[in-house]
């Protein structure tokens, strides 16, 4: 595992259901990115949360992950966002994992926002994915999975040991609950001894909806070491410390007091 691990934080107004402004103004920014390892672009980053996949979906062949696979290659990063994606007549809230080489993994959004009828037109994940760089695991979640501690618990081994060592939030979290945003990010660092990340647009949507961003790192004990402003487009680099995390899990072993389930 390295010492530390460099991940970009993208919060950034999204054009809705415009595929082509949004990769134009996202090329853009991440190409003025330097020195990170992992980048982070908000839920469903070319559409913005739109109930239309019907007219906006692609397959894992189109022309957004096409976008994704160049990007990464030619920044030398791996690049992670969701999106819209049909597969065999579903359609899917997919965050995916994009590598500098064009080999990729991905996440389907378990927990689909009822309230703004995300389960009438999408397809529930049924498995997580912890995804790895240089020995750091990174377990990759979407927006609403977040009110949901018990997906994203640790699933912890012989003596507390962890399963992953933080998790990545995107999300398009309305401002009106940004309280609950923040509060939730903090409750998942400190439960799971973890670092959190997590990755909110700005702007209003389609539907007058107001994003505020507040895209924020927390530590393994819970603390903010940084915060984006409220509806400013924001690209900001953080280092995670493997040391600080061993320091947490050492000398409060907490973890191997967890109890033990199957999901």
């Amino acid at each position: 595992m390295s010492s530390s691990l460099s991940v970009t934080l993208v919060q950034t107004h999204l054009y809705w259901e415009d595929k082509t402004t949004n990769l134009e103004q996202l090329t853009a920014k991440l190409d003025g990115i330097t020195g990170a390892e992992v980048v982070v672009l908000p839920e469903m980053f070319n559409t913005a949360f739109s109930m239309r996949p019907q007219a906006l979906a692609e397959t894992m062949e189109g022309p957004t992950l096409q976008w994704m696979k160049a990007v990464a290659m030619r920044k030398k990063i791996i690049l992670t966002g969701s999106l819209m994606i049909a597969e065999n007549g579903r359609y899917h809230n997919r965050m995916v994992w994009m590598l500098p080489n064009g080999q990729y993994g991905y996440y389907d959004k378990r927990h689909l926002f009822a309230y703004a009828g995300e389960d009438e037109h999408y397809t529930a994940g049924q498995r997580r994915l912890v995804a790895q760089v240089n020995g750091w695991r990174l377990l990759l979640l979407v927006c609403y999975d977040l009110r949901f501690p018990v997906w994203s618990r640790q699933q912890t081994g012989q003596g507390g040991q962890a399963e992953y060592d933080a998790i990545v939030y995107v999300a398009n979290w309305p401002e009106r609950r940004n309280h609950a945003w923040r509060s939730l990010l903090i409750a998942r660092a400190i439960e799971n001894q973890c670092y959190v990340v997590g990755v909110n647009r700005i702007g209003n949507d389609g539907n007058g909806i107001v994003h505020s961003g507040n895209s924020l790192v927390a530590d393994p004990m819970g603390q903010i070491l940084y915060e984006a402003a409220p509806g400013e487009e924001v690209i900001h680099t953080h280092s995670l410390s493997r040391q600080l995390l061993h320091e947490v899990r050492e000398k409060l072993p907490f973890l191997k007091d967890a109890d033990h389930f199957t999901l």
